[in-house]
């Protein structure tokens, strides 16, 4: 992370914004289960009936060097 990011706590980063953040060579993987459960804590709803919800597995960003004026950039 410190070679794309200007970061000023050194170490392996693990948790960001809710976030858990895993560094391996294949690439940097987000993963927001804890802060799901924090929020299911939170409105105490943790046994709640699950339910499936379609989204794409993997997804590549890459970096908007052009920076284009009122672009999206979702996923």
């Amino acid at each position: 992370m410190q070679g794309e990011f200007e970061m000023s706590i050194t170490g392996e980063l693990s948790f960001f914004l809710g976030s858990q953040v895993k560094q391996s060579k294949d690439g940097i993987f987000l993963c927001q289960s804890k802060y799901c459960k924090e929020i299911l804590k939170k409105f105490e709803i943790e046994s709640c009936k699950e339910a499936n919800t379609p989204t794409p597995s993997s997804c590549y960003m890459d970096v908007d060097v052009v920076g284009k004026k009122g672009r999206s950039n979702q996923i």
